[in-house]
C-alpha cells in the first residue's frame, strides 16, 4: 500500500552561501523527488511562483534587500494548492518523499508552515564570518555593496551590511525554533573532517538510505559550496 507523502514534504533552507544546495543534492541522491532543478537545486516552477510571491510583497526576489515582513504578511490560502500543481506539472507521484530547497524558505517561514505542517525542515548553517566572506566574492550577491542599502540598515561597510543580514535571518532561525517545526540543524562544514554523523542521522530521519555516490558528490562539490 503507498502511503501519501504529498503532505509532509523535506524544507531545506538556510543562510544563502552555507552549503544548502550540497545537502539538498544529497537529499535528492538519496531517492527524494526534486522535480526540475536550477544549478541551485531549487525546483523551477516553485522558484518562479515564489519570485512571484516576492513581487507582490515588494521585496528583493532574490532575498537580500528589502526583506519580506513576517509581521506585514498576508499569508496566502492557495499556497499548497498552487505549489502541489507545479509538482503534478513535474509528474510528480503522491507516494514520493518530496523535496523543495530554497534560502528563502525560511524568510517566508509561516507561509509553509501553514501549507505544510507535516513538513521536515533541514536548516542548513554555517559560521558567520566564512558567510560574510563568501556573499563578498559572489557575484551576485551584491545588495550591501550599494552605499544606499549600507546606511538604510545603519551599516558603515559592505561587511556590515551583509552582517546586518545575516542576524536577520538569525532572527527568523530562532523563531522557527520557538514555534516548534519539526526541524534538525545541519553543518554541511562538518564533512570536511569526514565526520558524516549529521548527514546519517538525518537521511535515517527522513527515512532515505545513503547512497555511497555521496562521497563522490563532495569530491566534485564540497570546495564549490563550502569553501567559495
Amino acid at each position: 500500500m503507498n502511503i501519501d507523502k504529498s503532505n509532509s514534504p523535506v524544507l531545506v533552507t538556510g543562510i544563502e552561501r552555507s552549503g544548502a544546495s550540497l545537502i539538498a543534492r544529497i537529499i535528492a541522491m538519496c531517492g527524494a523527488f526534486t522535480g526540475t532543478t536550477t544549478n541551485m537545486c531549487e525546483n523551477i516552477r516553485i522558484k518562479q511562483y515564489v519570485d512571484e510571491y516576492y513581487a507582490q510583497l515588494g521585496v528583493d526576489p532574490r532575498g537580500q534587500w528589502p526583506l519580506p515582513n513576517i509581521q506585514e504578511m498576508i499569508i496566502p490560502t492557495t499556497w499548497k494548492d498552487d505549489v502541489q500543481h507545479c509538482l503534478n506539472m513535474e509528474y510528480y507521484k503522491q507516494s514520493q518523499l518530496w523535496m523543495y530547497k530554497s534560502p528563502r524558505i525560511g524568510q517566508i517561514w509561516p507561509v509553509w508552515n501553514q501549507a505544510y505542517p507535516k513538513a521536515k525542515w533541514i536548516l542548513v548553517r554555517r559560521r558567520t564570518g566564512d558567510v560574510l566572506q563568501s556573499c563578498m566574492k559572489t557575484d551576485f550577491m551584491d545588495a550591501y555593496g550599494d552605499k544606499t542599502i549600507q546606511q538604510m540598515v545603519g551599516a558603515g561597510t559592505e561587511r556590515d551590511g551583509w552582517l546586518w543580514w545575516v542576524h536577520e535571518h538569525e532572527k527568523l532561525f530562532l523563531q522557527m525554533m520557538e514555534a516548534e517545526l519539526n526541524l534538525k540543524v545541519i553543518w554541511p562544514e562538518r564533512m570536511l573532517y569526514g565526520n558524516f554523523e549529521q548527514i546519517h542521522e538525518m537521511l535515517d530521519w527522513l527515512g532515505l538510505q545513503w547512497n555511497p555516490g555521496i562521497i563522490q558528490l563532495l569530491e566534485t562539490l564540497l570546495l564549490k559550496n563550502i569553501k567559495q
